[in-house]
């Protein structure tokens, strides 16, 4: 009993923290505010988790054990590029809009602390070589065009990416702050960014 206690608060803690960091990002977002979210007091949210930085790395953590499965599903499953990258883009962005505070906090990690956050990446089972690899095998059998692969791979990132991270700009400057109108071109882009990339490296 004690320890699905203990497992019970721990999920409640993560769970309020990923709502805080929605609403107010990772710098704006307090400890005491997680504890009052998650309904514990602020020292039992100290024994659990020290500070806030090691939340988000349990919840970041959480977050790209979701992700990676399906990136090396893409890479090794035997299915055509077509539906591989279909797939991997809509569960991507789909899992973006879910914690849409990750961009942002990716971005200050890279400059804060490269290294860490590279470890972090392949702790949770991200093998480049093999999705490198996958879109080799992929141009050699001339069903896309040659490339860097690495091009590839940060264009469908970027794209995916970039509108989540500046959805803050973007809501004013192009949805007058409508959160609907937002999610509305967000769920779009699911298809927008797979038929785009997939026009760009199909060979016909």
């Amino acid at each position: 009993m004690t320890n699905i206690k203990k497992d019970n608060t721990e999920e409640k803690i993560l769970s309020a923290a990923q709502n805080v960091f929605v609403r107010k990002g990772m710098d704006g977002a307090r400890m005491q505010e997680i504890a009052d979210e998650a309904g514990i007091n602020k020292a039992l949210l100290h024994y659990y988790f020290r500070s806030k930085q090691q939340l988000f790395e349990a919840i970041f953590k959480s977050v790209f054990g979701k992700i990676m499965p399906n990136i090396m599903l893409m890479a090794t499953s035997e299915k055509s590029i077509e539906e591989k990258l279909g797939a991997f883009i809509e569960n991507y962005i789909d899992i973006l809009m879910k914690n849409p505070f990750l961009p942002t906090f990716i971005l200050k990690e890279i400059h804060r602390d490269p290294e860490f956050l590279a470890g972090m990446i392949k702790e949770s089972g991200l093998q480049p070589e093999l999705i490198i690899s996958m879109f080799k095998q992929e141009m050699d059998n001339g069903n896309i065009r040659k490339m860097d692969p690495r091009d590839l791979i940060i264009n469908i990132l970027s794209l995916s990416i970039f509108p989540i991270a500046a959805k803050p700009l973007m809501s004013v400057v192009f949805f007058d702050t409508d959160q609907k109108s937002y999610n509305k071109f967000i769920e779009k882009r699911k298809v927008t960014v797979k038929e785009f990339v997939l026009h760009s490296i199909l060979i016909k």
